[in-house]
């Protein structure tokens, strides 16, 4: 295990503060950094500077100045003006994901993609909970990596979401199980083409050692491998024939060997059921007996904002799938919700081609309601198949969504796109359309 002289730690959100006071309790000498200067940021200020860390809000620029490692927010892209500066300097780069695997004495399963990572990752661990494995899940869902080595040191496992981001600055990090659950565009206005993306999920997989087990669909065994370049055991998943561990109506099989029913679970669909396939196979991969995920799936509660029915009135559903922030995620939502659907889509996209939906939405949608920065494109991309309403702001489409709705449909907020052109982040965006399908069916009651 490396300890530092010296440690900058760049971005002080939940992350770089997580790392901060991990680096204090190792005796490492810390500079922590944040170009925004905000109330709840002096707050954790206050925190840090208590346990002997020096702290710079409102920094435009990095200090001058050395440092033996630089611990990075995920919010930093490596073209970012602060780490091209410490690339020059010769500082090395580090996630604090990285930080907190380095510091773990159990074993680590991890789990990326582009979209149902969150949910894995908490079945998993569950999974595991379950099993009377001392485990917790950690990094972009749940606490800081950081954060739960310090607290629980004894973790038999822990259990990862990895993002892109993350990844960028990743040196040495590795999974004793790792699972790529999907590639799909997104984050494209951070990362380019989908190439760079897929090469950057690949290094999930750059450093592993003979033993772990590398889990990935089956389309992208051959390019992930090649893309990885590392050793490890390799097992595809998927719904396809060819694949290792494959879903098939509402069962995972290998071969001809079923290893869990997820009949009756939220994961017994095309949509859901591929993924269930990813974790059967992981949670056997950990040493857990298959029937044991099937067991956590049948007592698993969904995460928030994720096709969560908010409000009902006069036979309108109201769902809530707020964390739907890519293209692919708005046509998973449209498959999985049955009948007619009043879509509320915007934001700040990621990608540039909208089509790919296209024919779900003539299929599927009655409306659009187009709401933030991305309405005008949306809008000029789908109008030929679907009626599209610009309404610039959430409430307004939430009125105007609710207004056509007629029994039997369903108010869909499945964004496709980032929140941050309007809210803080995807949770608040869903709380607020939460707030006012409530408000709205209450009105509709009076």
């Amino acid at each position: 295990m490396t300890n530092w002289r010296q440690a900058w730690v760049c971005g002080l959100g939940a992350s770089g503060a997580a790392a901060a006071q991990l680096l204090r309790a190792e005796g490492t000498a810390v500079t922590a950094l944040d170009a925004a200067d905000t109330p709840e940021l002096r707050a954790r200020a206050a925190e840090l500077e208590a346990a002997g860390a020096r702290v710079q809000l409102g920094v435009p620029a990095v200090p001058a100045g050395d440092a033996d490692v630089a611990i990075v927010s995920p919010s930093l892209p490596l073209a970012s003006p602060w780490l091209v500066e410490l690339r020059r300097r010769g500082v090395p780069l580090l996630s604090e994901l990285e930080l907190g695997w380095r510091r773990h004495r159990g074993r680590t399963l991890a789990v990326t993609g582009s979209n149902g990572k969150s949910t894995a990752v908490k079945w998993l661990a569950e999974a595991l909970q379950a099993g009377g494995v001392r485990a917790a899940p950690a990094g972009n869902y749940g606490p800081p990596a950081a954060r739960v080595v310090r607290e629980q040191p004894d973790l038999d496992w822990l259990v990862l979401e990895v993002s892109s981001f993350q990844l960028e600055t990743c040196r040495d990090f590795r999974a004793d199980v790792g699972v790529l659950l999907n590639i799909l565009p997104n984050h494209l206005d951070r990362h380019g083409d989908l190439a760079a993306y897929a090469a950057l999920k690949a290094r999930l997989f750059a450093r592993p050692a003979d033993g772990d087990l590398c889990l990935v669909p089956a389309a992208w065994r051959a390019r992930v491998q090649a893309l990885a370049g590392g050793g490890g055991r390799w097992l595809t998943f998927g719904a396809e024939p060819g694949a290792d561990v494959r879903y098939r109506d509402g069962r995972v099989w290998e071969g001809r060997r079923r290893l869990a029913d997820l009949r009756g679970t939220r994961f017994a669909n095309d949509v859901l059921g591929v993924a269930g396939a990813a974790v059967v196979a992981a949670a056997r991969g950990a040493g857990l007996p298959p029937a044991c995920a099937a067991r956590a799936a049948r007592r698993f509660v969904p995460l928030p904002h994720r096709l969560q029915t908010v409000a009902e009135r006069g036979g309108v559903r109201y769902v809530d799938d707020s964390k739907a922030t890519n293209l692919a995620a708005l046509g998973a939502a449209l498959r999985m919700v049955p009948g007619p659907v009043r879509l509320i889509a915007g934001g700040r996209v990621k990608e540039n081609d909208f089509s790919a939906v296209k024919e779900l939405l003539a299929e599927k949608a009655a409306g659009v309601y187009l709401i933030g920065e991305a309405a005008p494109a949306l809008a000029a991309a789908w109008a030929a198949v679907v009626p599209c309403v610009p309404c610039g702001t959430l409430a307004a489409a939430v009125a105007a969504a609710g207004r056509a709705a007629v029994p039997g449909e369903t108010v869909l907020l499945a964004p496709g796109g980032a929140s941050f052109d309007q809210f803080r982040n995807f949770e608040e965006r869903g709380d607020r359309f939460a707030e006012l399908a409530a408000a709205q069916a209450a009105e509709t009651e009076s």
